[in-house]
């Protein structure tokens, strides 16, 4: 019908939390990337994609650019042209990433970001049951954390699962390899390892920013961020997807509380 995707909320007046979870879009609704010149809207409706720019032209930069920089995200950056870059996002600027940034610039720039957000990527007051999967093994911590994703808001989880992409493609990178014309090509040398290590603790934060002593986090919470977010890095793609039989049971649940909602999803799908 004639009916804008942002008005399926002015369909009932009850707010569900089981439809903010729902997507039911197809695929190419779903890709992060942007069109030059094109501002979009980051909309609260689940079937946009909700990645803050910032985060999308980080990882594509890196992805272009520098899978094959050795070190990345452990060389240092230049500190100036990081927080240039910084006060161009906070504006709302259009910032577009070339190759004539450094990777090592943008690579700090993702990190401060994630670090220095004011909810981190997983809400703090879902940090102890993640770090409790830590102590799980085999398909029962993978069941748990995909439960766990399942509670995340929509942005978060979005981000998230941006991010932990990212981070699959620059660990692949991470061995040595040859080319077509049997030329070497130097791995980055940042396994899913290295990469938990980096970015674990922006990502699972117990405290605000600015309110930690970094020196407080006892070595089992460090062990445990890192072993976590290594599982979500190499088990994202299973992890973020939802079976076919929980979405119908999902669809029958909401037929019995917005008939209205799932009508108009299920006409356009």
């Amino acid at each position: 019908g004639a009916m804008s995707v942002d008005s399926i909320t002015d369909l009932s007046d009850n707010t569900s939390k089981l439809l903010e979870a729902l997507q039911l879009s197809h695929p190419h609704e779903l890709d992060p990337r942007r069109i030059l010149g094109k501002k979009k809207m980051l909309s609260l409706n689940p079937i946009t994609w909700q990645v803050p720019r910032i985060v999308d032209r980080c990882c594509t930069h890196i992805e272009m650019h520098g899978l094959q920089t050795v070190g990345i995200f452990r060389v240092g950056s230049s500190k100036k042209r990081v927080q240039q870059l910084r006060e161009e996002f906070d504006q709302g600027l259009d910032v577009f990433l070339d190759e004539h940034q450094s990777v090592h610039d943008v690579a700090a720039l993702l990190k401060e970001f994630l670090r220095d957000m004011p909810d981190s990527l997983i809400p703090r007051e879902l940090y102890g049951a993640f770090l409790s999967t830590a102590t799980m093994e085999g398909p029962a911590q993978l069941d748990a954390l995909q439960l766990l994703l399942f509670l995340l808001p929509p942005c978060h989880s979005d981000t998230l699962l941006r991010l932990l992409r990212f981070l699959g493609e620059v660990a692949r990178h991470s061995e040595r390899s040859w080319d077509a014309n049997g030329q070497e090509v130097p791995g980055n040398k940042m396994t899913v390892s290295n990469l938990a290590t980096v970015f674990g603790p922006n990502i699972l934060q117990k405290e605000k920013p600015g309110e930690k002593d970094t020196s407080a986090l006892n070595f089992e919470d460090s062990a445990a961020i890192i072993l976590v977010l290594q599982r979500l890095i190499e088990h994202h793609q299973a992890l973020f997807m939802v079976s076919p039989e929980m979405q119908c049971d999902i669809l029958r649940r909401l037929f019995q509380t917005d008939p209205d909602v799932i009508d108009y999803l299920l006409r356009r799908k």
